[in-house]
């Protein structure tokens, strides 16, 4: 049995997709995970399964839409894959709060994207992650997640450092 780090975009986001931590956890059950964990109020879930990620992400997606009724893209990662991301950051993290962790459904295979007027603000693609570092903050940035779908036609879902870490702490931790 391997475990996983999910991630749920645009849950309990200004009111919308509403989704109680406990009915998550009841849920995820209920299709067969194990161990299942919660992480603040915005999807952020560890849990473990036999399954590959593909199936685990179409399951839960499929599992929300019937018992909640909407459709949330689910990103999932291995630990290992979760601590690579966090060791190939590749801007300084000398502010936690700027930095940001665009998780990504699927591989691209594309290295830049036109964005305009982003000042200061940096981002590096790679492979299913875009490493963010938003000097003007997260609520002015333009590297947000619907800019990277938009242009990179996947869904995309982010994670500042410190929620990045905790995940891998708390997935390391059981």
């Amino acid at each position: 049995m391997k475990k996983y780090i999910v991630l749920l975009r645009g849950i309990n986001v200004s009111g919308k997709n509403k989704l109680p931590m406990a009915e998550l956890r009841e849920l995820l059950n209920d299709l067969g995970f194990k161990n299942v964990q919660t992480y603040i109020q915005s999807g952020n879930i560890i849990l473990e399964s036999y399954e590959g990620k593909s199936v685990i992400c179409n399951k839960i997606n499929e599992g929300i839409q019937n018992k909640f009724g909407f459709d949330v893209p689910v990103i999932a990662r291995t630990i290992p894959q979760f601590k690579k991301a966090i060791a190939s950051y590749p801007f300084p993290i000398d502010n936690t709060k700027i930095v940001g962790f665009v998780f990504l459904n699927k591989k691209v295979y594309v290295s830049k994207i036109d964005v305009k007027d982003i000042d200061n603000d940096k981002y590096l693609i790679d492979n299913d992650m875009v490493f963010i570092y938003c000097e003007t903050g997260f609520a002015k940035t333009k590297l947000s997640n619907n800019l990277f779908e938009r242009k990179l036609l996947v869904s995309a879902t982010t994670r500042n450092y410190n929620t990045t870490l905790k995940l891998l702490e708390l997935a390391e931790s059981n």
